[in-house]
């Protein structure tokens, strides 16, 4: 309680919490909740699940564009996989004895356990090529990247940090530059900030939000999943929005859109929760 009571009184109120995502299996379909637990993976159930090839391979929407398609619901012990044309399909959460198996996350090998075969036959149907689907027991399996993040912070099976901010500001301003907007759902976050100005998160390093504490690491680097469009799988555009991004925040390490952040004290997050920064410093988007 004295620690709550420190956070708010210490730091600026600069935003609040107008939508939160959780998106259970790694670039499959997400879901919009109105609250949830920060853990040290990020969201409760986030990216918790995977899609890989036969050897263990990660897949995503960069290969795969029709895994948009696939729409994902929270079951009783698992989850409801569904896509038009192939129904939906019930997925128990494997056991923690079940069968494992080490699958690849960019250059992170990592233990994991089958979902069965039932869950692959669906989705390879769905997805038109054989792949396994996999479930991540252990939070504590995947450090995230010690040259960003600080020691002991964790990662589930999203690309790098457990959790992913984005500003609706920072969105309406990269719409002015494109020749169509964009939804902010091409860019798969996990909170959704309302209030700051324009690319203000470049600066945040530690924010209180809700009951957690945030430590804003590195700015998140965008790829070719910005341009689908993540109702109809298709890309109405193949180089937006990346061309207007390499233009206007092109940086050490790619384009950038969005701020990577890790858990530094778990806790309930809401929407409308205040957005505090508890520390600031200069912009994080390192010049090439």
């Amino acid at each position: 309680m004295m620690q709550d009571m420190t956070d708010q009184a210490a730091g600026a109120c600069v935003a609040r919490v107008v939508a939160l995502h959780v998106h259970p299996v790694k670039s499959l379909g997400g879901i919009a909740v109105s609250a949830g637990r920060l853990g040290p993976c990020g969201l409760e159930d986030d990216r918790r699940w995977m899609v890989t090839d036969p050897d263990g391979g990660f897949l995503t929407q960069r290969q795969l564009a029709r895994m948009a398609l696939v729409t994902v619901a929270r079951g009783t012990d698992g989850l409801v996989l569904a896509m038009e044309g192939h129904g939906a399909h019930a997925v128990a959460r494997p056991p923690v004895d079940g069968t494992r198996r080490i699958v690849r996350v960019w250059k992170d090998s990592v233990p994991a356990v089958d979902a069965g075969d039932a869950a692959a036959a669906w989705l390879g149907a769905a997805l038109g090529r054989p792949c396994r689907l996999v479930y991540l027991h252990d939070t504590g399996a995947r450090p995230a990247d010690p040259a960003f993040a600080p020691p002991g912070a964790t990662v589930g099976f999203a690309d790098g940090f457990a959790v992913l901010l984005a500003s609706r500001a920072s969105l309406d301003a990269l719409n002015r530059d494109l020749p169509s907007p964009v939804p902010m759902d091409r860019f798969r976050p996990n909170l959704v900030l309302e209030g700051a100005a324009p690319w203000a998160e470049d600066g945040w390093r530690l924010l209180a939000v809700g009951e957690a504490l945030l430590r804003v690491v590195k700015p998140c680097s965008r790829c070719v999943i910005t341009t689908i469009d993540q109702r109809t799988a298709e890309s109405p555009d193949p180089r937006e929005p990346l061309a207007t991004l390499a233009r206007t925040r092109r940086a050490r390490g790619g384009v950038m859109f969005g701020q990577n952040a890790v858990v530094v004290r778990p806790g309930r997050v809401a929407m409308g929760d205040d957005v505090r920064v508890l520390e600031e410093g200069p912009s994080n988007l390192l010049p090439v």
